[in-house]
């Protein structure tokens, strides 16, 4: 269940419902669903719970025994190679209720590129990202851009 979900708060500019992967999802498998759709952050969820994030960075495991040949050998794509492996396990969430101000200064400060959203029971019910923040900023900028523009 949602919590309080104003204008500016993460709840209302959140993407509900994101695609996410299990732990024992390969690397390669993570891999190409991120390429194929696009995606640079998926959770990683056990049932319903929360358990890690994987990126497009956790996935660059150069092979050093040997010269990169191709951009594969800058990917440990082995399907036997589970995300759980590679994945980030201490993952600060946010609440639907956060200011985006709050995810804001989380995403600047760890340097992250998305948080997921979870509910009371830690249950993933969205995903907050970069591109989310800058929708909600291209909406302040329509409502008082004009103003600023003008200098007041």
């Amino acid at each position: 269940m949602l919590e309080r979900k104003d204008k500016w708060s993460v709840g209302q500019w959140m993407t509900p419902n994101p695609q996410h992967i299990s732990p024992e999802t390969s690397v390669r498998a993570a891999f190409f669903k991120m390429r194929s759709e696009g995606y640079r952050h998926l959770p990683v969820v056990d049932g319903q719970q929360l358990v890690g994030m994987v990126t497009d960075r956790d996935l660059r495991r150069p092979d050093l025994t040997k010269e990169p040949e191709g951009w594969h050998d800058f990917y440990n794509l082995d399907d036997d190679y589970e995300v759980r492996h590679v994945m980030t396990t201490r993952v600060e969430s946010m609440k639907t209720s956060e200011s985006l101000e709050k995810a804001l200064e989380l995403l600047i400060e760890r340097k992250f590129g998305a948080a997921p959203v979870t509910d009371k029971n830690g249950a993933m019910i969205g995903i907050i990202t970069t591109f989310d923040l800058m929708r909600a900023f291209q909406s302040v900028m329509g409502e008082v851009g004009e103003a600023l523009r003008e200098g007041y």
